[in-house]
């Protein structure tokens, strides 16, 4: 492993932290909208909606990214951090410090 085990954890469960923080906070907006003619006007509606969805796919994007967080952890637990999952070299450091989670080198990422 090239990057040091300590900082790789920190800086996966802040990471997983802020996005639980985030998932927490924006939990209202994911909420059905109501079906409410007289307080809220169709053009509203429509855009309570798109929000709604807005809001919906952000959070899969935040549930794969805890996900992907949850996995390095454990690669982490296993001795198997920072090693490719392609072709076994090692991930090089600056490629762990922009995203603790990678799990490829920067060659077979590009594949």
């Amino acid at each position: 492993m090239t990057w040091d085990a300590k900082v790789a954890r920190a800086a996966l469960a802040a990471r997983r932290e802020e996005l639980e923080k985030l998932s927490e906070g924006s939990a209202g907006a994911r909420e059905t909208v109501a079906l409410d003619q007289q307080s809220v006007g169709r053009l509203s509606r429509m855009d309570a909606i798109q929000q709604q969805a807005m809001a919906q796919a952000t959070e899969r994007q935040r549930l794969v990214e805890i996900s992907r967080i949850g996995n390095a952890l454990n690669r982490l637990d296993e001795d198997a951090y920072g090693t490719c999952a392609e072709c076994g070299e090692d991930i090089g450091e600056k490629r762990l410090q922009v995203d603790p989670a990678a799990t490829h080198c920067v060659r077979c990422a590009g594949r």
